[in-house]
């Protein structure tokens, strides 16, 4: 068994990351070997995505060629089409008369606070990031669409922390499950396995001291008003078996177990919260859907979790501060 702990585990499947330092912000493109099944579930209820209506399993394509996670905002899905043409030089695609279109998914974070926002990903940037994609372990933390991630924004950005891009994989009889997730919630990051929150909101924008959002909603402290945006966690998860697009729709809907898990409050009004998946079949084994259920609620945990311990603190030259989990002691 492979000890890559990410979705590159996956034979077949390559992740490429293109990070715009100036901001900070980035895209990460995952590209699928051919025959590669797509589903996708989106719970948040302010998402910015592109080609999801095809993954839908009553309509008829069922093949995808890459996905892209991206920061900018509804501006960084524009980098998809960076993708399409780095894929169509390749000879990638679905045959359509004299040519091949690839079908790129995508979907996108709001991080457009951190920085100057004029800053987005664009269609190079989702060139380059296919140009950096290998089959090595992913790199994670403040990369690619990870890269302006913040969570814990519950009481104002100025008091969030730092989130980011983690990754995760298992392999049980002889099937893998891998997921690669971008963490830019509106809720804090907790552990499931004792409670205990790993960044989150902060009691003041000097401090590390945790607050501790749910809690204190129950406690009835006022979390004043929200604005539409700002948030969102983006991933996928991937296997090895084979699947058809209703297991692959049921795949991604177990995702959000491990989301639901992991962050609170999740899915709220102020994220859009988004799950792809991805059946590439190359293990030839059929699925098994109670067992892949399973897997992918626990890998979205784990690369939840690695999102937030793998990221760097972020100061940036206003003043502004997103200390990370690395931060607490």
């Amino acid at each position: 068994m492979s000890h890559n702990p990410s979705l590159t585990r996956l034979h077949g499947v390559l992740v490429g990351h293109h990070s715009l330092t100036d901001r900070p912000t980035g895209c990460t493109v995952v590209i699928c070997p051919d025959g590669t099944v797509g589903g996708v579930d989106v719970r948040g209820a302010a998402p910015g995505t592109r080609e999801t209506d095809l993954l839908a399993p009553h309509n008829t394509v069922p093949h995808v060629h890459a996905l892209l996670l991206s920061g900018g905002s509804a501006f960084g899905l524009d980098a998809a089409s960076g993708v399409m043409k780095w894929l169509e030089q390749q000879g990638r695609g679905i045959a359509v008369g004299p040519v091949r279109v690839p079908i790129v998914p995508a979907a996108v974070i709001f991080d457009l606070g951190v920085g100057d926002p004029r800053i987005r990903p664009d269609p190079m940037s989702g060139w380059l990031a296919c140009e950096q994609a290998s089959q090595a372990p992913v790199t994670t933390g403040n990369v690619g669409a990870g890269a302006g991630a913040t969570v814990g924004k519950v009481f104002g950005p100025q008091r969030g922390m730092k989130g980011g891009i983690g990754s995760a994989a298992l392999t049980v009889s002889g099937v893998t499950v891998a997921a690669l997730v971008v963490v830019n919630a509106l809720g804090d990051v907790v552990d499931p396995r004792n409670g205990r929150i790993l960044a989150g909101a902060r009691k003041t924008d000097t401090g590390v001291e945790l607050q501790d959002t749910v809690g204190s909603q129950l406690q009835g402290l006022s979390t004043g008003m929200l604005s539409t945006g700002g948030n969102t966690t983006i991933g996928v998860i991937a296997t090895d078996a084979v699947l058809n697009k209703s297991q692959a729709h049921r795949l991604a809907q177990m995702g959000h177990n491990g989301l639901a898990r992991t962050i609170r409050p999740v899915h709220t009004p102020w994220d859009g919260d988004t799950l792809f998946a991805l059946g590439t079949g190359q293990s030839s084994v059929a699925a098994d859907m109670m067992l892949l259920s399973t897997l992918a609620s626990e890998v979205t945990a784990l690369a939840v979790l690695d999102a937030v311990t793998s990221a760097n603190g972020l100061r940036l030259a206003s003043g502004e501060w997103w200390p990370s989990a690395q931060d607490i002691k």
